[in-house]
């Protein structure tokens, strides 16, 4: 089972610089989006996606959920990032820019996209062990299956929906 494998990585010396407040908002997030990746309907969902695209379980040596947010050089941030080794990271927004959001959109929106946003980028990078240099084709199958597990996540035989879904576009 991948959810065997999804762990939330040990904290950082660069953790003990922040304020313990921020910290702990951090901290709390790690573990609602490990509970959140570690659900049984969506860990179902996962196994249909791997035996769909022939990618192997193995390939995945683990799935790191990171505690602080990941900001390129170029000020982009990060949802998730996979390395060759099988390695896959899931890393939560800047705390600023959820604190933007609740105040605009309430808590119980916040809660949703947070759990949309980890999941979809679980589903993107697992995509990319398949499809590893081509990021448009990812990102078009990665709108697809989260659609399709957003619509039924309980259908034991997807087959027939994804390929509705895929033949209108």
């Amino acid at each position: 089972m991948l959810a065997n494998r999804i762990i939330i990585y040990p904290f950082h010396n660069e953790s003990l610089q922040i304020p313990k407040k921020r910290f702990s908002f951090y901290r709390e997030y790690a573990l609602f989006i490990r509970n959140t990746l570690k659900k049984p309907l969506f860990q179902h969902f996962l196994r249909w996606l791997l035996k769909r695209e022939n990618i192997e379980k193995l390939q995945i040596k683990s799935i790191q959920i990171k505690v602080l947010p990941h900001q390129e050089k170029n000020g982009n941030s990060l949802a998730g990032r996979r390395k060759k080794d099988g390695r896959i990271f899931i890393f939560p927004i800047n705390v600023r820019i959820y604190k933007m959001l609740v105040a605009k959109h309430g808590n119980d929106t916040i809660y949703s996209f947070v759990k949309s946003r980890a999941r979809a980028t679980l589903i993107h990078e697992i995509l990319h062990i398949k499809y590893s240099s081509d990021e448009e084709k990812v990102r078009r199958l990665t709108e697809n299956y989260y659609d399709l597990y957003v619509r039924n996540p309980k259908t034991e035989d997807c087959d027939n929906i994804i390929f509705g879904i895929l033949s209108k576009r």
